[in-house]
């Protein structure tokens, strides 16, 4: 199995994180994918009637069609989008937590809320696509960035 480099991470230029093998980055791709087509396919049509949503529901809409638009970037470079995938699974596992969790033990979903919730279990493809153990690799364990300029 061969090691793919992004040009992120070229052969003379590789960090302390490696590569990923190509099946890894495929699984990713799709994870980028359903991301953006499953976005576009609900938020889409509503695209020409944003302006007239209130202003937080608008930002929203635009914050998710943006995610979707970067997420066709992942398709092509998965591991250089890799925060795309990180951040849409800690804001589904966030809301599910903070939000759908105590609304569930209090017995108090409505129906808006459980459809928010259906669709919002579509996270769990992304949390099993993405490479945790090279995110922790490359964003917990690996140095950071210097901070200031070389001399």
């Amino acid at each position: 199995m061969s090691n793919i480099s992004t040009p992120l991470e070229t052969p003379g230029n590789s960090t302390s994180a490696g590569t990923l093998p190509a099946f890894r980055l495929n699984l990713m791709r799709g994870g980028y994918l359903l991301m953006a087509v499953g976005t576009l396919v609900v938020k889409g049509p509503m695209l020409l009637q944003v302006s007239s949503l209130p202003a937080i529901e608008g930002a929203e809409f635009c914050i998710l069609i943006a995610l979707a638009l970067l997420s066709f970037l992942g398709v092509r470079y998965p591991i250089g989008m890799l925060p795309i995938l990180m951040f849409e699974v800690m804001r589904k596992v966030l809301w599910l937590a903070l939000v759908a969790a105590p609304l569930l033990i209090a017995g108090d979903l409505d129906g808006a809320t459980e459809s928010l919730l259906f669709s919002i279990l579509f996270v769990v493809p992304i949390i099993a696509v993405t490479p945790w153990d090279f995110v922790w690799k490359r964003f917990v364990t690996t140095g950071g960035e210097r901070w200031r300029p070389t001399r």
